[in-house]
């Protein structure tokens, strides 16, 4: 299982599900962070949070945990 923390820099990855309960996973979804959607992975933290990520044509940045929720292919 791959999840968004994982992916590289300048790597484009789908969503295949968001793991995680209540307001996290509420948050997420509001976001734009969708299963099927395409996350381009613009920018890592040299400590590897944040990060910065492009969806639906706008950036974001998430941390560290909040990535790991996200399973991408």
């Amino acid at each position: 299982m791959k999840t968004l923390k994982d992916a590289t820099i300048g790597e484009t990855v789908k969503v295949l599900k968001i793991n995680g309960e209540g307001p996290l996973r509420r948050h997420l979804l509001d976001m734009g962070i969708t299963k099927g959607c395409e996350i381009y992975v613009r920018k890592v933290a040299p400590l590897g949070d944040p990060v910065e990520i492009t969806v639906r044509g706008y950036e974001l940045s998430l941390r560290r945990t909040e990535a790991e929720k996200v399973e991408v292919e």
